[in-house]
């Protein structure tokens, strides 16, 4: 793994010429383009994942990914919005396979909890309960009703079923299947919430 270090970026100079380099596979000239733009790369990405481990990944996995796709560069495009674009696509991704892990999702939402307030966390509590509205909003017809009369009203499914003229056993169904939707997308979704809150008070 390409290690991530301190050092001081104005004295590093990326330029047009050093792209060309690049291009035609100068390694003196990848080093330097790393050396520059490693550690806002590392950055970015510790601001999405809040994880070292998870931040140096996605640092090694973006210069790969630029050193694979050089002769495809622009000499006279802007070699931090490429590797910004890099890095953040990689660092969603990596968020929907950690979505997928009951353990690692706990661990990122541990990670953010140890880096913002409580305001803060009211904020996310606050966008995990519009999120989940509009998961509801997205179900069948059905599905929603029956959804919103049992956790919204309160009613029973008998209950539910007599208002209906449907039976109880078909709302349970609906119930099954709504909860079951929720719950497949409710992780992701939250998660990439707050990526989103994070982004937009990133600066960079």
């Amino acid at each position: 793994m390409m290690p991530v270090i301190s050092f001081d970026t104005d004295k590093v100079v990326v330029n047009n010429n050093q792209i060309q380099k690049l291009i035609l596979g100068d390694e003196d000239a990848f080093k330097k383009i790393y050396d520059q733009y490693a550690q806002k790369v590392y950055r970015l990405a510790f601001h999405y994942l809040k994880g070292k481990d998870w931040s140096e990944e996605i640092v090694q996995e973006t210069f790969i990914k630029l050193w694979l796709n050089r002769e495809s560069l622009d000499t006279e495009g802007d070699i931090w919005s490429y590797l910004s674009l890099i890095s953040k696509r990689l660092s969603l991704n990596l968020i929907r396979e950690i979505s997928r892990s009951t353990s690692l999702t706990d661990k990122l939402i541990s990670n953010i909890e140890e880096v913002y307030n409580a305001t803060e966390e009211n904020i996310y509590a606050n966008d995990l309960e519009q999120i989940t509205e509009k998961l509801i909003n997205k179900l069948p017809r059905q599905q929603q009703l029956i959804y919103k009369l049992s956790r919204v009203d309160g009613l029973s499914h008998k209950e539910i079923a007599d208002q209906l003229s449907i039976s109880p056993n078909t709302v349970k169904n609906h119930m099954v299947q709504a909860l079951k939707t929720i719950k497949a997308n409710l992780n992701f979704s939250y998660l990439i919430s707050i990526i989103i809150v994070l982004f937009v008070r990133f600066l960079f």
